[in-house]
């Protein structure tokens, strides 16, 4: 791939996200004039608020999308696309995610689609589970900090991808020719269960951890017991239930072809993040 020229800011939003922020650190540390976005960051945006969207926008050569996780996030996305297209940005990348389907198949990721027909050149970045959930999620470190990791996944297994492998492909994706129209589906290099993680967490930290795997009704209860959100409850209990499946257990080759090399693997992830003491309390 072929560096891109412009000296146009990239607007990143969620700027203080996982994924966010390792984008704004790479393309700051690579020379790039950088407009970090969120609510509080130096440039204020809210997809609540329309009044932030122009200022954030002005000037902008390329933006990196996260959207609202609303009910009304594919409108948004397709009014702050437009609008963005038409003041000149020149490429937008959005941060996606696995697919998912109604039973007659519409497509049920629309803001996918309001990327696609902006009118700008676009990029679709379609990760598998961070693994940095386990590190920076403080409901998942939480659990680890316990030693006890309950879900209802069973021994079903997902291609952990690393945070760091999604902001080198978003990076290169702003930043060098030949991504337009390209939709990037991201995993680790290999598919593994929760025993597997804690097994690899375990053996970094030298500590004893253990996997619980229940039922979705125990789970439901477990959560409730421990006065989690109804609502966050049953979002986790489905996503289990996908991955007890297996529904989305099938590596992918994003990382390969955006960057041309292999995605890190979990267990490397599970090296740098215990040398920091995060897994210690």
């Amino acid at each position: 791939m072929t560096k891109n020229s412009t000296t146009k800011p990239v607007l990143v939003l969620g700027s203080t996200g996982k994924t966010g922020r390792r984008v704004l650190s790479r393309l700051r540390h690579s020379g790039h004039e950088v407009r970090a976005a969120s609510r509080k960051g130096p440039t204020r945006f809210d997809w609540t608020d329309e009044s932030t969207w122009e200022p954030a926008l002005k000037g902008a050569g390329a933006a990196y999308l996260v959207d609202a996780q609303t009910e009304d996030a594919a409108e948004s996305m397709r009014a702050f696309t437009h609008l963005a297209a038409a003041r000149g940005v020149e490429r937008l990348v959005l941060l996606s995610a696995s697919d998912w389907v109604v039973p007659e198949g519409e497509e049920k990721l629309p803001c996918e689609r309001a990327v696609r027909e902006s009118g700008a050149a676009w990029t679709i970045v379609k990760p598998a589970w961070f693994a940095q959930n386990f590190s920076e999620d403080p409901y998942y470190r939480g659990q680890i900090l316990d030693g006890a990791f309950v879900s209802s996944a069973g021994t079903g297994r997902e291609p952990f991808v690393d945070a760091d492998d999604i902001a080198d492909v978003a990076v290169a994706a702003l930043t060098e020719d030949g991504h337009a129209g390209q939709t990037y589906r991201l995993s680790g290099p290999r598919a593994i269960s929760f025993d597997d993680v804690l097994d690899e967490i375990a053996r970094a930290t030298g500590r004893t951890l253990t996997h619980r795997a229940v039922t979705p009704e125990e789970f439901a209860a477990i959560g409730a017991r421990h006065g989690l959100p109804e609502g966050y409850v049953h979002l986790l209990d489905e996503l289990y239930g996908w991955i007890r499946e297996e529904r989305f257990a099938q590596l992918s080759d994003g990382v390969q072809r955006a960057l041309g090399r292999e995605p890190r693997d979990f267990a490397d992830y599970v090296r740098t993040a215990a040398a920091t003491g995060v897994w210690h309390g």
